[in-house]
């Protein structure tokens, strides 16, 4: 359950693809700096995933294959709010409307403290494309704040397994090597004992990042571990040829 409910907050940036101007007196040029980010393809996308030299004694980073909790044949989750239904569709493989360039899942663990163990989800996509999808994110952490899924049943009204959900947008200061940062936590109520999710979205020049970490009602999920978030926004960061962001403020 705890790597099923990572990749959905991870795959949800997958499906949610659905002013004014001043003139300001001209301004002296400014020396050129470094270039823009570039689109990371497969192989460049997994060459950034942080590793355990990268980290240091103690941290052991498992590289996984995208998609691999899921069932090719499972049943869509239908939402009872529309406005939260591209949470649900990003689930199954082929559901967004238009996913990354490239993908790369990992999961890190520190020797002797399973509680913080993180799972990360690395995004690659084309220019401009992740700061629309963190806009977007935005706009459905506040529309979706509680909801219910329902799978399984058919089309029988009534029928199926229901699943409340709660969706909390925190503030949280941009991170060290990143552009801007969301913080969010998900909850799935559908057993006895409540699971919670908190996730740090990060977005890196062309590219997101994803971190997460799961625990219950009565255990809450640790933040993630500072220092796999720093070590991977850097080598992230470095990988597109970008250069430093400007310094980030509260979200």
């Amino acid at each position: 359950m705890p790597d099923r409910t990572a990749r959905l907050l991870c795959c949800a940036l997958l499906a949610l693809a659905a002013g004014c101007t001043t003139v300001a007196p001209a301004a002296a040029p400014e020396p050129a700096g470094p270039g823009p980010a570039r689109a990371l393809d497969a192989g460049g996308l997994r060459a950034a995933v942080v590793t355990d030299a990268e980290l240091g004694p103690g941290y052991a980073v498992t590289l996984m294959t995208p998609g691999q909790d899921t069932a090719p044949d499972q049943e869509r989750e239908t939402a009872d709010r529309p406005a939260c239904q591209p949470v649900l569709d990003a689930l199954a493989p082929g559901k967004a409307a238009s996913g990354p360039t490239a993908e790369a899942d990992l999961s890190v663990i520190r020797k002797g403290d399973p509680r913080t163990a993180l799972y990360a989800g690395l995004l690659a996509f084309g220019p401009g494309r992740a700061e629309r999808l963190q806009g977007e994110l935005e706009q459905v952490l506040a529309a979706c704040t509680g909801f219910t899924s329902v799978a399984g049943g058919g089309a029988a009204p009534g029928r199926g397994v229901q699943t409340r959900h709660r969706l909390t947008r925190t503030d949280t200061p941009t991170p060290e090597g990143a552009d801007a940062a969301t913080a969010f936590t998900l909850t799935n109520e559908s057993g006895t004992v409540t699971l919670l999710q908190r996730a740090l979205l990060a977005r890196v020049g062309t590219a997101l990042a994803v971190f997460s970490t799961v625990g219950t009602d009565q255990e809450p999920a640790a933040e993630p571990d500072p220092e796999v978030v720093r070590a991977q926004l850097a080598k992230l960061r470095a990988a597109q040829g970008a250069g430093r962001p400007e310094p980030g403020r509260p979200r």
